[in-house]
């Protein structure tokens, strides 16, 4: 299964020959995407479903990812979730998550689980409680040891969040900003707005001065922890330098957003849920976990590729999509194949969300126009989204509604 899971991101990411500069980088990204990436998913469901616009009769099919979107994405009370992902550790997120919403007795345990993660108690609930409801392959994960010989199980005893891939990436980035003496968990000292952008542009904002950080923006590599491939890197950097762009994504996440409403800049500066505390994605809030527990079996997660799973689907048997940034990875023989599934399984007002690193919809020019032609692009309510996107990661977030019903 590992192997066929790591075939698939390879035909996903690998365009150039394995010797060229590109094809290293490439395998290199690929190497690194073989663990969890996301334990925390960085697209905001607010946004998402206020474009989705979910009705009780929607089959939603998106990418699982770390999850938190999936299980969001119940309070909107779907008929149904199809989850997919290539990653077999998001896979086994994805089921503990649900299963755990499922059996843990409350919200108190399932608080404790997944917004202070950080608790030895939650390896016993999982052992008594959770565990003999899991799948086989999920139980081998998450009872199965990383690379530095513990059972992974034992992340939501010492911070989840400070784990996979970005977790660790974002410790990295903690530590370059201290090396230049800037705590980056100063920014949740901010009480207000105008508190938040003072300690950035005082703080923060110079570190993307200092040459060696421009150096390193400038490499590739640098942002694997970000599950930025490399060809979504010379996207998000389009005509810019890496460090202006990054700056000014990082400023957006910073101040223009409340941070007492923003748990993606939680995450960012402070490394989890302020232990518990703090702002926390729908599926966590205590207001909405009956309906998360009650809506669990909806979800179906599955590992394959998106264009795979709607290939063995009917026609007319999909309405809402959510591509999360995968496209950004495709090339245009990649993309005709999906938007073609995705055309042929989608029932009348369908929906079509995703996000691109740069700025516009990258579907013009490269999606066939007589496929492209039976969707409406969404422009403004796009800049909208993009503008209200709590995550800030992101240069653009896009909507397309099938033509042919008022949506």
């Amino acid at each position: 299964m590992a192997a066929s899971a790591h075939k698939k991101v390879t035909n996903a990411v690998h365009r150039h020959r394995h010797l060229s500069k590109q094809g290293l980088l490439e395998r290199a990204f690929t190497f690194a995407f073989r663990g969890l990436v996301y334990a925390q998913i960085w697209e905001d469901p607010a946004v998402d479903m206020e474009a989705l616009a979910i009705t009780p009769d929607s089959h939603v099919v998106t990418i699982a990812s770390g999850g938190c979107n999936v299980l969001s994405y119940l309070t909107a009370d779907p008929a149904k979730i199809t989850a997919v992902d290539l990653n077999t550790a998001h896979i086994a997120l994805n089921r503990l998550k649900l299963m755990a919403a499922q059996t843990l007795p409350d919200h108190a345990a399932f608080h404790r689980f997944f917004a202070r993660a950080d608790d030895k108690a939650n390896i016993a609930v999982y052992r008594e409680i959770v565990a003999p409801h899991l799948d086989e392959a999920t139980r081998r994960y998450w009872e199965g040891r990383d690379m530095t010989g513990r059972r992974r199980i034992g992340g939501f005893a010492r911070g989840i969040y400070r784990h996979g891939l970005l977790g660790r990436f974002i410790g990295a980035a903690h530590l370059l900003a201290r090396l230049h003496g800037v705590n980056p968990k100063r920014m949740l000292d901010a009480q207000s707005r105008e508190e938040q952008l003072a300690i950035f542009e005082r703080e923060l904002a110079p570190i993307f001065d200092k040459g060696f950080v421009r150096w390193l923006t400038s490499q590739p590599a640098s942002l694997f922890g970000l599950g930025i491939p490399p060809a979504q890197f010379e996207a998000l950097a389009g005509d810019d330098r890496m460090d202006n762009v990054l700056k000014a994504r990082l400023r957006k996440l910073a101040c223009d957003f409340d941070l007492k409403d923003n748990y993606f800049a939680v995450q960012a500066f402070g490394r989890d849920y302020a232990g518990g505390e703090g702002p926390l994605p729908p599926y966590l809030q205590a207001a909405n976990h009956r309906a998360v527990r009650d809506r669990a079996e909806r979800v179906d997660v599955r590992h394959i590729n998106f264009t795979d799973f709607l290939a063995s689907q009917p026609a007319g048997s999909c309405d809402r999509y959510i591509l999360l940034d995968a496209q950004d990875w495709m090339d245009d023989e990649q993309l005709n194949a999906l938007w073609a599934q995705i055309t042929r399984t989608a029932k009348p007002g369908a929906r079509v969300l995703f996000r691109t690193a740069g700025e516009p919809s990258i579907l013009p020019g490269r999606v066939a126009d007589d496929v492209l032609a039976h969707w409406d692009y969404r422009a403004d309510a796009s800049r909208d989204y993009t503008a209200r996107d709590r995550s800030a990661i992101y240069g653009g977030v896009h909507l397309y509604v099938l033509k042919g019903v008022d949506a």
